[in-house]
């Protein structure tokens, strides 16, 4: 029987229908966020490969509050912690699960989610377990949002917003920590497209803004975009992270982040340090190549072009595909008004980049 026949002809009739396709590796790559390319990187690879191989096991095993926390998975956080200015972290196993965990642990009966209204799908979809009171605050309008905490009555107020937005490629207000200290709210910065992108060390936007870290911040970041790796990791005071292991279910319940991401991506944060100036190069050049071409200034590496037709953006994406270049066509509901991303990576070459742009430029 076809349980959800009418369901889904009317995402197909709404240009809305997704499905699966096997990756065309004879494409260049202007849709994933594999924004530095490491993705691709045979040597951190194969250091990381060389460094399980010595090891008498691969795998982590277990929950990391049950046998699975490795000394591998100590060292990454160390060390991210070191890079990020922050107490203490811990690593998870991807972004969604991060968010879930944050969400789900901090915000308890009393307290009040102040949440911006472009925050990932993770968080919207955590904020509505249980019976999380949440507001959901006008994109980057810092003014509305210090209304919303200065006439809070709750108990405790968290604040989640966004590095870098994953669709509209712009990066959250300064304002933000300023705000959040007044209010003494704990604030959440979800650093998933700003991680290894921005700041002199790109470490994120609380390098960018040279923010000084406090006890009321946390950082989410992912591994499995600027590290080529998989994953996630939290970074906040010791408190806050001794909070979670004790109450956020992601990190509880499952089997702790796997060896070889874990490693990858350490292996990864040690050669964005090592070569922060030469990748911050490449990523202005690429920033200036996608103004010049689409008019359109990044904050990272997100270009959003409107399209604001579901059809046309998937034949859009046909045609560069069939050209050889892909980007990405996002629709209704993950964006307001369907676009093509396109992700200026450090994997492709700026010729193909400013190619693929002149073409878009052309077809929109």
């Amino acid at each position: 029987m076809m349980f959800y026949e009418n369901e889904l002809s009317a995402l197909k009739k709404a240009g809305r229908y997704r499905s699966r396709e096997l990756v065309d590796d004879s494409c260049k790559d202007f849709a994933s966020n594999d924004y530095l390319g490491l993705a691709h990187s045979k040597k951190l690879h194969e250091k990381t490969s060389q460094a399980l191989s010595l090891l008498d096991v691969h795998s982590s095993k277990a929950s990391m509050l049950v046998n699975g926390y490795h000394k591998i998975h100590k060292d990454f956080e160390e060390a991210l912690c070191r890079a990020n200015g922050f107490e203490d972290g811990v690593v998870l196993g991807s972004g969604f699960n991060a968010n879930i965990a944050l969400i789900e642990a901090l915000v308890r009966r009393g307290d009040t989610l102040f949440m911006d209204e472009l925050y990932h799908a993770s968080g919207v979809l955590a904020s509505k377990i249980g019976n999380i009171d949440v507001i959901f605050f006008k994109h980057n309008d810092m003014q509305e949002l210090r209304l919303l905490l200065e006439n809070s009555k709750a108990k405790r107020k968290i604040v989640a917003v966004e590095g870098i937005y994953s669709m509209d490629g712009d990066i959250c207000s300064k304002e933000i920590f300023e705000i959040a200290d007044n209010a003494n709210a704990i604030l959440i910065v979800d650093e998933a497209h700003s991680s290894g992108v921005l700041g002199k060390n790109l470490m994120g936007v609380f390098d960018y803004y040279d923010v000084e870290i406090k006890a009321n911040y946390i950082k989410m970041g992912t591994l499995g975009k600027a590290y080529g790796s998989f994953g996630a990791f939290i970074l906040a005071s010791y408190h806050i992270i001794e909070y979670l292991l004790n109450r956020a279910k992601p990190l509880i319940y499952a089997t702790s982040l796997s060896l070889y991401d874990t490693l990858l991506a350490h292996n990864a944060l040690e050669f964005i340090l090592q070569n922060r100036e030469k990748l911050q190069e490449e990523i202005h050049l690429r920033q200036k190549i996608v103004y010049e071409e689409l008019g359109i200034s990044m904050g990272g590496l997100i270009a959003p072009i409107i399209i604001n037709d579901n059809q046309k953006v998937i034949q859009i994406k046909k045609s560069l595909h069939a050209s050889g270049y892909s980007v990405g066509a996002i629709r209704q509901p993950t964006v307001s008004r369907a676009i093509i991303r396109l992700i200026a990576r450090l994997g492709e070459d700026t010729k193909s980049l400013r190619e693929v742009s002149k073409m878009i430029s052309e077809l929109k």
